[in-house]
């Protein structure tokens, strides 16, 4: 599975995990959006789940984008391709530890890895991370149930029981 990054540069340059990614020749950074090769774009604005039935529409390319999160809007995923929401997820890096949804580009590259059957792919990407192998842990049950779907809705299915579990779950003792 090849990964692309389209990298907009407006994250903190020590935190950037497309940047250590290419340093370490597991993914090819582009700086023009028009250089990003078609794939599946990886799009938290996406209306449709990524399924493992998506693995065929993307020839065997993972497109990301690389940006912080205050800036990633809707028009920042303008590339071209098969654009697909991750489902939920909990972050494992440092900076959004247990945050749902709040993934860093490998940890997105990684799922979508592991969602199409490639798990040893997801933990090639993540080895350069002390918290790599922590991100797979943390995220193994739903990872491997998505991975098990068919297709988007059942994707999304399965999504609804993790959102329901995160609702459902008791308020902490000081009362948040």
């Amino acid at each position: 599975m090849e990964c692309h990054v389209y990298y907009e540069g407006d994250d903190d340059p020590k935190k950037c995990t497309a940047r250590r990614l290419e340093r370490f020749d597991k993914a090819t950074l582009y700086r023009r959006m028009e250089q990003v090769p078609y794939g599946v774009v990886l799009n938290p604005h996406a209306e449709q789940a990524l399924s493992p039935a998506d693995a065929e529409e993307g020839l065997g390319t993972l497109v990301a984008l690389d940006c912080s999160w205050e800036s990633a809007e809707a028009a920042s995923f303008r590339m071209n391709g098969v654009h697909r929401a991750l489902p939920f997820l909990v972050a494992a890096n440092p900076v959004n530890y247990g945050r749902p949804f709040q993934l860093t580009t490998v940890e997105a590259l990684a799922a979508a890895c592991c969602i199409f059957g490639e798990r040893e792919r997801a933990a090639e990407l993540l080895e350069p991370f002390r918290w790599g192998e922590t991100f797979l842990t943390l995220n193994e049950e739903p990872l491997r149930r998505y991975g098990e779907c068919t297709d988007s809705s059942d994707v999304v299915a399965v999504q609804e029981d993790y959102l329901a579990d995160e609702d459902a779950e008791p308020a902490s003792a000081d009362g948040e």
